[in-house]
């Protein structure tokens, strides 16, 4: 039924994107000539010139829609990778009709400015279209209509992590029906999902049940069983995902290769190990930490005075910390405790009302400033903008044997910010959380990626909560 539904709902999606492509390029044309002037003037083309334009143009747009996977499911894709697909596809087509109408067929009379509102109204409508029918169909999916109902094969860590999932977003529309396995008892139930037999009924269940989608989420004892349990579901056409039980040892995104028509999985990819993304991410430190020097050095220059005349000591403290490729350096920041002995500083990181902490320094370490000369450190090449924040060689032997993929965030540069920090994993918060934070950051590196950390950390990422 949901197939059957799927196709109904793409075809009056493929409807409305036409509809909303003609329509933008109308609008784009009234806009352009009726609200921004008086009306065509001489040697301007008639609206209808434009309107001729729309039968070669919305079968072209549906098709680049298509190709950029704007009508596949949505039910678990996050908002932003939609709304990319649209102004993807929104480029491509708009470049294809400029080179088209000016370059080959030489329709220079065509309006650039109308184009150019054109492909603005398009991504906009386009956009809040589909945001306004995703809210839509997580209100009805939220109140168990419109749901797809999934049966799980094999009870593993890997099972309840998805039902966790399941659980928890309700607006994707996932109705887990009931788990088959043959070590757990029947009617043993987990988060409300009950175990109906064992991996042998498959056969039975399937010709009886309107299911959607067979999950396989066999623990790591029971593979054998996978080959003949994918020949089964295979059979009956429903279709048919796998979720591994180690899916803690690869990526979220995992990087494969074709050898010879062997697939291989890399454990991990990690897309920093690239020369080019190595020489631009290094570049980008430079510019931003000189300027960052420049702009900063009235603050670092008073913080350093406050400092010296409210305690005694040294205005800047160094630290060492564990680096890329595990190897240690010094790092810098203003001292925002009291002078203590390198014997006492190394019993534990600051906790809350920690005695040792200075006026100033509460302030110092509650903004962020404290972190301002750590920008000497990005310029050496110790540290990054962005990146997984280093830590002391004390505690990472201490968390490398408690933690899974902890010495993972060694294999990129160390930074001022990063993807845990932003999102409030700073201080005394939960190490695994900012380790599965840092891991996700470091598998899905993108020079935006780093963009989007750094002006996230001037809207939140100074003010710092955690800090004690």
């Amino acid at each position: 039924m949901i197939k059957d539904n799927q196709k109904v709902f793409n075809r009056l999606m493929v409807a409305a994107d036409a509809a909303i492509t003609s329509a933008s390029l109308m609008t784009a044309y009234f806009f352009k000539f009726y609200i921004l002037n008086d009306g065509p003037g001489e040697g301007v083309l008639p609206a209808g010139d434009y309107f001729m334009l729309l039968p070669f143009l919305v079968p072209i747009y549906m098709l680049l829609y298509y190709s950029n996977d704007v009508y596949s499911p949505k039910r678990t894709v996050r908002r932003r990778f939609e709304i990319f697909g649209i102004v993807k596809a929104n480029t491509i087509g708009i470049v294809a009709l400029i080179i088209i109408l000016y370059m080959i067929i030489r329709e220079i009379n065509f309006s650039r400015s109308v184009m150019a509102f054109f492909y603005v109204f398009n991504v906009f409508f386009t956009s809040c279209f589909r945001l306004a029918l995703r809210k839509g169909l997580y209100t009805i999916r939220s109140k168990g209509y419109n749901l797809k109902h999934i049966l799980l094969v094999g009870y593993s860590r890997a099972a309840e992590e998805y039902i966790d999932r399941l659980t928890d977003n309700p607006q994707w529309g996932y109705a887990a029906c009931g788990i088959l396995d043959n070590h757990i008892p029947a009617g043993t139930m987990y988060k409300g999902v009950k175990v109906l037999g064992s991996l042998g009924n498959l056969e039975i269940i399937l010709p009886e049940n309107k299911l959607d989608e067979i999950a396989i989420t066999l623990s790591l004892k029971d593979y054998h069983y996978l080959e003949s349990i994918v020949a089964v579901c295979e059979k009956s056409g429903v279709h048919t995902k796998f979720i591994p039980d180690y899916n803690s040892l690869i990526p979220s995104r995992p990087y494969t290769e074709d050898l010879m028509g062997l697939p291989v999985v890399n454990i991990r990819y990690v897309p920093l190990t690239n020369t080019g993304n190595i020489f631009l991410k290094r570049v980008i430190d430079i510019i931003g930490s000189l300027a960052g020097i420049v702009v900063t050095s009235p603050i670092m220059l008073l913080s350093a005075l406050l400092i010296k005349l409210t305690s005694s000591g040294p205005a800047i403290f160094k630290q060492e910390r564990v680096g890329l490729h595990n190897r240690s350096f010094y790092m810098y920041k203003f001292r925002s405790m009291a002078v203590q002995s390198p014997k006492e500083e190394k019993k534990a990181w600051t906790v809350k009302d920690d005695p040792r902490v200075t006026a100033v320094g509460k302030f110092l370490r509650r903004t962020s400033l404290d972190e301002l000369p750590q920008l000497f450190n990005i310029l050496r090449g110790d540290m990054s903008l962005v990146g997984p924040r280093p830590e002391r060689p004390l505690f990472v032997e201490k968390f490398k044997e408690e933690i899974p993929r902890y010495m993972v965030k060694h294999q990129v540069r160390p930074g001022l910010t990063g993807w845990a920090q932003v999102n409030g994993l700073r201080g005394d918060t939960s190490i695994r959380k900012r380790i599965e934070y840092d891991i996700y950051y470091i598998e899905n590196w993108t020079i935006w990626f780093d963009f989007k950390i750094i002006l996230m950390t001037f809207f939140t990422g100074f003010i710092n909560k955690n800090a004690y």
